[in-house]
């Protein structure tokens, strides 16, 4: 500062030699005003022409003893008039708000004002500053946001603008900066992303972000820089994307391998260096071949001959490093990895020559372990030009992984020519052992799915259950998504819960609802589903002053299409599962109110022949078979009588949780039959309906309801059965009710007194589970609440 200050004086005496102080009146003028409203200490000597170094006012020499106070106003001879061209206000304890008079002095190149109490929004009449080549205010007790009009600044190559109050704005735009190379945005609470436009910012070498509430990655524009640029402090703002999989192509272009693209890594480096390729990953180089005769690309060795084996392009070329060769992979997700070396030896031959006699040994470590000694490609691969892999499972990553090939001395360094010895590597793959086990999965990192959620903010919760909370969202690419939190880290391993939510992921149909993945990289789970508009059947049938009403033929559609669903879990899927929890708040509704079934598979599979079940009940009273809520008993059939419940309630229009008792009926299901036997089913049909709807197709979704609420399981129909009589495929069957079946039909009629409204809590098992794992109990029973909560409807 003190440098700085100097500069200064040594410009205000350079300008008063070449013009008398003759600044413009406006000038005067508006630093005048600018004064007077400021309350600018010793005004007394604000009048004269501040251009006059002894005017105390604008002019102050620089104090050791007070090394943060500024107050200098200096001037410079611009075609034979003396110009207002640098103002520098450091902790001069202004107050209130700035004056826009400031905005007359066009002939600023240097405008710095920090650490005073201003207050307001920060003035926007930059924009006549066109000269401008440093503008710094930092902690002066502005409000943003930061005024677009400061893209007009095209001479600007510093700017520094921090600690701005109020509710925060989105990333100005910068694009015509192109002379900028120092930027400071820190404390200013952006949002939004960092726009890939930084890369017409070609100047730039210093950037600083620290503590906004930006969200996404770093742009490539900044990153893949040759670190030209600093990007120092952008903690607690942007989170570089984390992986679970890098692929390099050591010494080679880049080639596709199968689903994997490896990385291209064909520069041709010598001794000693640090090359940090990408954000996600660099490598080193040390020492230098001893008597070498080879020009420096012997770092990169090249096969001369024909390759006969699989995936050539990762051996045509290799790494070489005369001492130690590091390479670092960083921003991976958390967890356990699977390292894969590929290796050929293609610098020696394999036959009677002298090429045949260099042998090359080295040491492995993976993260700082030595994991092989004295490791001789040519005795692995049992031959020169083969391909030899070697892999190192359930390597621990938190955040990078480091994999070093070390020489330590042995083999041969002059044969067949100087220099040929060292450690060579052909190809790496780093890939999670989560990838490994569902490749099918999206894994998401928990940075992710907070930067989506918005830091989990109150805005963004949209339900609350027995799961835990679920929060809207949306990605990177624009995709609005549905996030349930799941209850906090159970004993059962990261393994086991991505192959089950793997599992239900490849369940893909237009009635269920789409599981985009999951997140397992810290102690919470996260579960990730699409995102339906029209929140989910319940609200839209049962909530008082709902928004969305129900014509007939929607009615239809949607409880035809909740059949469709059921059917391909119980028939047509290749893992059958039942569901345990169908009811109208676990189907939601997308944006052309089509039916997708929610929270499918987070229940026990239905595994062949297995249909007792030995762990507590799941499910919502109301909506439960008889057998499975007295007994345990679980087949397929349970669902078939929830689905009948959830049909009677959209053709009614009302909730069996919420039915209004009356005489001898205490619930939905009680009227329906009671209006069975006496020839009335009609009257069933919702009301609001008034005579819009279609009676002979109303009386067959009313009929297949009551046979799929059948007490007796064996007398209900199969879902695929179910909906080829709702389809009108199949005649409806006649409904046979069994006096004596093992239930009772106190379980249609008087349980309903002691049920009334009331929910089981409890847990159920995990999807799938083998005796010796642990298992992670997830509380299906709630889901009612999970993805978007339930009020208590009256109708």
């Amino acid at each position: 500062m003190f440098f700085f200050m100097l500069l200064l004086l040594a410009h205000f005496s350079a300008a008063t030699d070449v013009c008398a102080p003759n600044t413009p009146p406006q000038e005067v003028i508006a630093l005048l005003e600018v004064a007077k409203e400021l309350k600018k200490p010793d005004m007394n000597n604000c009048t004269k022409d501040p251009c006059d170094k002894n005017n105390t006012c604008w002019f102050t020499e620089v104090d050791p003893s007070r090394h943060s106070y500024v107050n200098q106003v200096s001037c410079s001879c611009i075609g034979g008039v003396t110009h207002v061209t640098n103002m520098s206000l450091f902790a001069n304890r202004l107050s209130g708000p700035i004056p826009d008079y400031l905005g007359n002095i066009s002939s600023l190149t240097y405008f710095r004002l920090s650490s005073n109490n201003f207050s307001g929004r920060l003035p926007d009449f930059f924009q006549s500053w066109t000269k401008l080549q440093a503008l710094e205010i930092q902690g002066s007790g502005f409000e943003g946001p930061i005024p677009p009009t400061i893209s007009l600044l095209i001479n600007l190559q510093e700017l520094r603008i921090t600690d701005l109050n109020g509710d925060g704005s989105k990333f100005p735009p910068f694009e015509t900066l192109n002379e900028l190379n120092i930027l400071d945005l820190s404390f200013n609470k952006l949002t939004g992303a960092v726009p890939d436009s930084f890369r017409y910012l070609y100047s730039l070498q210093k950037l600083f972000l620290t503590s906004n509430m930006l969200t996404g990655t770093i742009p490539s524009s900044i990153t893949d820089t040759d670190d030209k640029t600093c990007t120092e402090a952008m903690q607690g703002t942007l989170e570089r994307t984390s992986r679970y999989s890098l692929h390099i192509n050591c010494g080679g272009e880049e080639a596709r391998i199968g689903k994997n693209t490896f990385e291209q890594d064909n520069e041709s480096d010598g001794a000693a260096k640090f090359v940090p390729r990408k954000a996600e990953w660099g490598y080193s180089s040390s020492g230098d071949f001893r008597n070498r005769r080879l020009p420096t690309d012997l770092y990169i060795a090249e096969n001369k001959s024909t390759l006969q084996m699989n995936d050539a392009e990762l051996y045509k070329d290799a790494r070489l490093a005369a001492t130690s060769l590091t390479y670092y992979g960083r921003c991976l997700a958390k967890g356990n990895y699977t390292v894969t070396l590929y290796f050929s030896e293609i610098v020696f031959a394999d036959d009677s020559s002298f090429v045949s006699l260099g042998r090359r040994f080295f040491d492995i470590y993976i993260q700082e372990k030595l994991v092989a000694k004295d490791f001789n490609i040519e005795k692995e691969a049992n031959g020169t030009s083969k391909a030899f892999n070697k892999s190192f499972p359930h390597v621990a990553v938190t955040n990078y992984v480091e994999i070093r090939f070390y020489y330590a001395g042995k083999g041969s360094w002059q044969i067949p020519v100087r220099g040929n010895y060292g450690p060579l590597i052909s190809a790496i793959s780093v890939e999670s052992d989560l990838l490994g086990q569902n490749p099918q999965i999206g894994l998401f990192t928990y940075k992710q799915i907070k930067t989506a959620c918005n830091n989990f903010s109150a805005a963004n919760k949209i339900g609350e259950g027995g799961f835990g909370c679920v929060y809207k969202g949306k990605l990177l690419d624009g995709t609005n998504i549905a996030v349930k939190q799941l209850s906090s880290r159970s004993s059962q391993g990261n393994r086991e819960f991505v192959n089950e939510i793997g599992i239900i992921s490849t369940l893909c149909h237009p009635n269920l609802v789409r599981l985009y993945g999951c997140s397992v990289d810290t102690s919470q789970l996260f579960l990730v589903y699409e995102y339906l508009e029209n929140n989910d059947l319940g609200h839209a049938l049962f909530e008082e002053g709902g928004y969305l009403r129900f014509d007939w033929p929607t009615r239809k559609r949607i409880c035809v299409g909740i059949a469709r669903g059921l059917a391909f879990l119980h028939d047509e899927s290749t893992i059958k599962i039942v569901h345990r929890d169908i009811k109208a708040t676990n189907v939601l509704l997308d944006r052309d109110l089509n039916p997708k079934i929610s929270d499918f598979g987070l229940a026990k599979l239905n595994e062949e022949d297995n249909t007792h079940i030995s762990t507590r009940i799941a499910g919502t009273i109301g909506y439960m078979a008889p057998e499975y809520a007295m007994r345990g008993y679980l087949t397929e059939k349970a669902d078939v009588y929830s689905f009948g419940v959830v049909a009677l309630e959209i053709v009614a229009g009302r909730s069996n949780m919420k039915f209004q008792p009356s005489g001898d009926l205490y619930c939905l299901l009680d009227l329906a039959f009671v209006l069975q036997q006496n020839g009335k089913l009609i009257e069933l049909v919702d009301r609001r309906l008034e005579t819009d709807y279609n009676e002979d197709e109303a009386l067959r979704i009313i009929q297949v309801a009551l046979l799929c609420i059948n007490p007796s399981p064996a007398l209900r129909p199969t879902m695929s059965k179910a909906l080829s009589m709702l389809e009108g495929n199949i005649e409806v069957e006649e409904l046979i009710l069994e006096p004596n079946n093992s239930y009772g039909h106190e379980w249609m009629y008087g349980s309903s007194k002691s049920w009334q409204s009331q929910t089981i809590e409890t847990d159920t098992q995990s999807l799938l589970h083998s005796p010796s794992v642990p298992m992670v109990e997830l509380s299906t029973s709630s889901s009612l609440r999970d993805l978007y909560p339930v009020d208590n409807y009256s109708y």
